[in-house]
């Protein structure tokens, strides 16, 4: 299954070349013909791994998509609610339970800490997963910066850290997460970054905010800045939804995992809640 995924984004990842590179939607012929595939393959393989046809889904892959998604789609988050989680949350989507670790140990460099890492691939292409005996702390993507860099970045948010290679003890919460059954989160950050991270689990698939947004939740609305930098250095990508805070004018802002990342994750989440809608009416 995993490995289908994989392929499924890395086929998508150079449809969206293709797209972007067009003046006019293209076709299902001319999409499987750039594909090198027969368009019967094509449609099936769009349809297994979003749930709508490759004409439906350009329109998500569109720039102004995420305008669309501001206006139909902005989730108001409750201030209260986000400024007094402290762990042991539950989520809608993807039923991710999480913890917060003490600041001391971001503090610390991660000193005395052991986190496992191992690489998996999954819907948005390869995988760095990083995490403790208690759950991910980490999860990066390789598509757009190379298996190197995606290292190099993640060690270095916890350079006193212990890093061992240990995929079996992270393949069942990766597998929870592609599966959307249960897996556990342990955040490691600075105690705004924190705040900034508990909004962003918010989110429900499908729909957005504003970094404005993020910053009146955690009762810091002059904070945009430091809001946008705590978006930023979010360790667990994905999972902690970065990639639905977008600019108050409907511009995608940046992405660490590069900019294809975020819009592929958008178009993907907006199309499956799309389906989900017209398979319950």
């Amino acid at each position: 299954m995993q490995m289908d995924e994989a392929y499924h984004f890395s086929l998508i990842r150079r449809a969206l070349d293709e797209i972007d590179a067009s003046d006019a939607p293209l076709s299902l012929d001319d999409l499987a013909a750039k594909m090198q595939m027969s368009p019967a393959h094509f449609q099936r393989v769009f349809s297994r791994w979003v749930g709508v046809s490759p004409k439906r889904y350009q329109q998500y892959l569109q720039l102004g998509h995420a305008k669309d998604l501001l206006r139909d789609r902005f989730s108001v988050l409750d201030t209260a609610h986000a400024t007094g989680l402290s762990g042991g949350g539950r989520l809608h989507d993807m039923f991710v339970r999480w913890e917060a670790m003490s600041p001391g140990v971001y503090a610390a460099k991660g000193e005395g800490l052991t986190i496992y890492q191992g690489w998996f691939d999954g819907p948005f292409g390869e995988m760095l997963a990083m995490g403790t005996d208690k759950g991910l702390c980490g999860l990066a993507f390789t598509s757009e910066c190379g298996r190197d860099t995606a290292l190099a970045d993640m060690q270095s948010r916890w350079p006193r850290a212990n890093f061992v290679q240990n995929e079996p003890l992270l393949k069942p919460w990766i597998d929870g997460a592609i599966g959307g059954k249960e897996t556990s989160l342990v955040l490691i950050g600075a105690p705004m970054q924190i705040k900034v991270w508990e909004a962003l689990l918010q989110i429900p698939s499908g729909h957005v905010t504003t970094y404005s947004e993020i910053a009146s939740a955690i009762g810091a609305p002059r904070a945009q800045r430091a809001v946008g930098t705590a978006v930023g250095r979010n360790p667990v990508s994905w999972l902690i939804p970065c990639h639905r805070a977008l600019r108050k004018s409907g511009a995608l802002g940046g992405y660490h995992w590069g900019l294809p990342v975020k819009r592929a994750m958008l178009a993907w989440e907006g199309a499956r809640a799309d389906a989900g809608r017209t398979s319950r009416a």
